[in-house]
């Protein structure tokens, strides 16, 4: 990453670092997923596979997927109507 200090001091930006204040958010984000107004699955691209997709999950994951995998062995997560965003196309 290159970064002209010149330009920088001339335009008077700023850079900070730190972490985020999870905990001044936590609260409005549990209660926004209860009441179903966040579709935190869609959010972080969640993709249910059966086990027998697990291989190919994984080596996605390896390739640099941007997707985040649950394994559903047994067929709970369709079982329980689960939101049309979290099941998802199969691999």
């Amino acid at each position: 990453m290159g970064l002209r200090i010149g330009l920088g001091w001339a335009k008077s930006h700023s850079f900070g670092t730190g972490q985020c204040p999870v905990l001044r958010f936590n609260r409005q984000l549990m209660m926004a997923i209860l009441h179903n107004k966040v579709a935190i699955a869609k959010a972080v691209n969640v993709r249910v596979l059966p086990l027998e997709g697990a291989p190919r999950g994984y080596s996605a994951f390896d390739k640099g997927a941007a997707e985040k995998f649950v394994l559903d062995p047994h067929g709970i997560v369709r079982s329980r109507r689960a939101p049309a965003e979290l099941v998802g196309a199969q691999i």
